[in-house]
């Protein structure tokens, strides 16, 4: 009897080992708001900290240039989320938006397809979609909308005489500190609590860590805004007191973004906004550091992909503008790593992607079938160092029906169609877009090459906006 015991305990641990071993790869996604692809302490952009995410990067594959595709709403975040949990292309997801519902229950949204694929599916933080979360997700914990609640005294400031009755850490104000303890700080524990009962489940998981942060309101630790002092704050060196064409923009003063700061914008008041900036930007670095701990404590970081990347960018003083209705680098561009099983230490990838690859990539991680319907790429074989060609070779941008953007290598246009105008820039040389080159000889020789691309590129993303009618000189050869 002993010697059977014996056996069936040996055969019991074989099979539990091989058991662990072959076990799918758990995904973990960290997802910011509003962060910006230059507040990366790595990159040497900006005055930034964020060691946690600097550590992350170098553990894996850091993309270089992430895109999100733009908005067909002032709310960006919709739009980009929306694409996300979709897989579908701007204009498509636009449609799908209005069905959000019933395309969730069809199973057509990310979570379903990795409860599919057999992951436990969890979530807590930013959903700002219309689908039903409880029906997208196993578990929710704290689901929370597009911002935290609006706080007059957050905007028009500060005053040009200096006079500023707001406070980041403050509670009184609520915003973040709504329900009396940071969200961030909420966001991280959820996280934290089900990385440790995950030990415990039979199936991978997928969690969806989606921080409100650093969206405004701008609030951190007083010990967080003591990190930084405005006489070490830098002003961009695209600053403008105000972007010439606003209004044709659909940028206007009166955006809730850009209602921010007073106008003219000053250095003085861009500094301030700078540094809340940071300092809640290198708060969220902590939690996402408390997460990444408690994950390697687990025992279970050996067999976890994560991923970190932002919904876009935000301009914070760039050419005179605030929020992220536009499509320059600072509002478009996100941060975008990638650690795990296979994924080379301390890789840099320039190849252009869109943050929303992430999703086709994780299906992948999880053996699970591209759906027809999923639009954009999986990035692992650029992760991992395999040859490989990029689907995106030029990148696209929208913005309602008054932007558009395409950049190829490194050249990029941007058209206003309601001011018929245009600009011209080499991203190699000028990587701030300081420089316009329209009226320049190689401007004119840019326009020639990108506006037709532009035109390829619009039928492609099933994009209606008559361009051709409004630049005819530009058209007559396409």
């Amino acid at each position: 009897m002993a010697i059977l015991l014996n056996i069936f305990f040996v055969i019991s641990c074989f099979h539990f080992a091989w058991g662990t071993q072959s076990k799918k790869p758990n995904i973990l996604f960290l997802f910011a708001d509003d962060q910006s692809y230059e507040t990366l302490g790595m990159l040497g952009l900006t005055e930034i900290k964020t060691p946690n995410l600097d550590r992350l990067a170098k553990e894996g594959a850091f993309f270089d240039r992430a895109y999100n595709m733009g908005s067909w709403s002032g709310a960006v975040c919709v739009a980009s989320r929306h694409m996300l949990n979709t897989g579908a292309f701007i204009w498509r997801a636009q449609k799908t938006h209005k069905t959000a519902n019933k395309e969730q229950k069809e199973g057509r949204y990310w979570a379903k397809y990795m409860k599919s694929a057999g992951y436990k599916t969890y979530f807590t933080g930013k959903w700002h979609l219309p689908a039903k979360i409880n029906e997208c997700f196993d578990i929710v914990q704290n689901p929370r909308g597009g911002m935290p609640k609006t706080v007059p005294s957050a905007y028009q400031r500060p005053q040009a005489n200096g006079e500023d009755s707001w406070s980041p850490y403050d509670p009184k104000h609520g915003g973040f500190w709504e329900g009396g303890k940071h969200w961030s700080e909420v966001t991280a524990d959820d996280a934290i609590q089900f990385i440790h009962s995950a030990k415990e489940h039979t199936e991978p998981f997928f969690a969806y860590i989606a921080f409100n942060a650093p969206h405004d309101p701008r609030q951190s630790p007083k010990e967080y805004l003591d990190k930084y002092t405005l006489d070490k704050i830098s002003v961009p060196k695209s600053f403008l007191p105000s972007y010439p064409h606003n209004q044709a923009m659909s940028s206007p003063p009166s955006l809730r973004d850009e209602n921010l700061v007073p106008y003219p914008r000053t250095k003085e008041a861009v500094k301030v906004h700078r540094k809340e900036y940071f300092s809640i930007v290198t708060h969220m670095d902590d939690q996402i550091g408390r997460i990444l701990k408690a994950l390697k404590k687990s025992g279970q970081a050996d067999n976890t992909y994560i991923f970190f990347t932002a919904d876009h960018g935000l301009s914070v003083g760039h050419h005179g503008l605030i929020g992220k209705q536009n499509l320059y680098e600072h509002s478009t561009r996100v941060p975008f790593i990638i650690t795990g099983p296979g994924i080379p230490k301390d890789r840099v990838i320039r190849d252009p992607i869109y943050l929303q690859d992430v999703m086709p990539t994780t299906l992948a991680i999880a053996d699970f079938e591209k759906p027809k319907q999923v639009q954009f790429q999986n990035l692992l074989p650029l992760a991992k160092g395999i040859k490989f060609s990029s689907k995106h070779k030029e990148i696209y941008g929208a913005y309602l029906d008054a932007q558009r953007s395409i950049t190829l290598d490194n050249k990029k246009l941007i058209v206003y169609p309601k001011a018929k105008a245009y600009r011209i820039y080499d991203l190699t040389e000028d990587p701030l877009e300081i420089n316009d080159l329209v009226g320049s000889p190689k401007g004119d020789q840019l326009a020639q090459k990108l506006f037709p691309r532009l035109i390829q590129l619009q039928h492609q993303m099933e994009d209606t906006l008559d361009l051709k009618s409004v630049f005819p000189a530009l058209f007559k050869k396409s």
